[in-house]
């Protein structure tokens, strides 16, 4: 089941992205708080927090962000 939620988080960030807004998902531990505080029953499970909204006029990508490896490093054709 965790794999179906960030697949389907995944689709819903690009999703969220193409239509020019930015999120930031956060996985406290534990993730439990979130059924009291939203009133939600015992037998679910929170998985995420998902912070959506429009990027700051100067907003920056920081540079740490930016260091990729190379495809070759990271990808074996067989």
């Amino acid at each position: 089941m965790p794999e179906s939620v960030g697949i389907a988080t995944g689709f819903l960030i690009a999703a969220l992205h193409h239509a020019g807004l930015v999120a930031l998902t956060h996985t406290p531990n534990p993730m439990r708080f979130l059924n009291g505080l939203l009133g939600r029953p015992e037998s679910e499970k929170p998985m995420m927090i998902l912070a959506v909204g429009h990027p700051a006029a100067d907003a920056t990508v920081p540079a740490a962000a930016k260091l990729k490896k190379p495809l070759a490093e990271i990808l074996t054709v067989s």
